[in-house]
């Protein structure tokens, strides 16, 4: 006889659920059902993308050069990638480690910004493999906010009495 695996006890109505994160669901709540192969899934697209974005912004430079437009234009070239690649690392480390809501001054900017952002997206790419490394991106923001809900939804319950979902007598 082959046994079975235990059969989770039904949440309770009103329960929090945890919210899905991208290419991950709700796996990470309990890091089963693929987690740690999606993981590696991740992490391996993110460095590809990155890789395919690097080779996409030397053809760009290599363009410049072959232009024969001048030194000073392909250094400021240069520095214009890579500022806006280190700019793009912290705005996606930060939306990663804090959640999106916490983005302040110019790394909320999201229209004004856009072309920084684009120029940057190797450095995005590369921060979200970074983080994939260490946990699912975004995982710890949407922890931090399911296990408040969880506090939250258990004071409410504990705060009714001994008497879940009844009526007071008068």
């Amino acid at each position: 006889m082959s046994e079975q695996p235990p059969i989770p006890a039904p949440k309770p109505v009103g329960a929090p659920e945890p919210e899905p994160i991208r290419f991950f669901g709700t796996s990470w709540v309990d890091r089963d059902n693929g987690y740690w192969l999606r993981r590696v899934g991740v992490s391996a697209g993110a460095l590809v993308a990155t890789a395919a974005a690097v080779l996409v912004l030397r053809f760009g430079v290599e363009g410049v050069a072959l232009s024969d437009s001048g030194g000073f234009l392909n250094g400021l070239l240069t520095a214009a990638i890579a500022v806006c690649s280190m700019m793009a690392v912290r705005r996606t480390w930060k939306a990663l480690t804090e959640g999106k809501d916490q983005l302040t001054g110019w790394m909320a900017e999201d229209k004004s910004l856009g072309a920084v952002w684009l120029i940057g997206g190797v450095g995005s790419l590369a921060a979200y493999f970074a983080r994939s490394l260490v946990e699912a991106p975004g995982e710890a923001v949407e922890r931090a906010a399911h296990r408040k809900a969880v506090e939250q939804y258990e004071k409410r319950r504990a705060g009714r009495g001994g008497r879940p979902g009844g009526k007071r007598k008068r």
